[in-house]
């Protein structure tokens, strides 16, 4: 004898199980904050769906949903972490009195910097300067030298790894 399984309403075993799940979510990021915008994205997926799928373990069903988005955050925050993490945040801007070894840091920092730029090919340089002193597009800067925007994009790349790399060197 076949018996007919009735749909679950997924909605309600996740609002049931939600600490559960976040608990879930927060092994994994590590930040209850972004464990709870994971449950949350979660729990509108699940009542968003415009299907119903007959789930024989619904609870290990959210589980699956709920460990998926978690990694995928997770994920997502290491590679923007990665692709920012040498860009300034803004958190050691002088303020308006800067003490005399701030100043003298400060100068030497440049000294550095204007060296390693006068080091690069004159091209990488003038990519560069047309983009971080002047302020002008990949495509302007493109259609400025004859060269493709994914040309300015590595060249400026290359030339902020040079000053990177220069700096470290201090």
């Amino acid at each position: 004898m076949i018996l007919d399984q009735q749909p679950v309403d997924l909605g309600t075993v996740f609002v049931a199980h939600q600490a559960q799940l976040r608990r879930a979510a927060l092994k994994i990021l590590g930040d209850l904050a972004r464990a709870e915008d994971v449950v949350q994205d979660a729990y509108l997926k699940v009542t968003e769906s415009e299907r119903a799928p007959n789930i024989k373990q619904p609870l290990a069903y959210l589980y699956q949903i709920v460990r998926n988005l978690a990694i995928d955050r997770h994920r997502r925050a290491a590679f923007e972490g990665g692709l920012f993490e040498n860009e300034e945040e803004g958190l050691q801007v002088p303020g308006q009195m800067a003490t005399p070894e701030a100043t003298a840091i400060s100068r030497q920092n440049l000294t550095v910097v204007a060296r390693a730029l006068s080091e690069l090919p004159e091209r990488t340089r003038r990519v560069f300067e047309l983009h971080r002193l002047d302020g002008h597009t990949h495509c302007a800067i493109a259609a400025q030298l004859n060269i493709s925007t994914s040309l300015v994009n590595i060249l400026i790349h290359d030339a902020m790894d040079h000053c990177r790399a220069a700096l470290r060197s201090m």
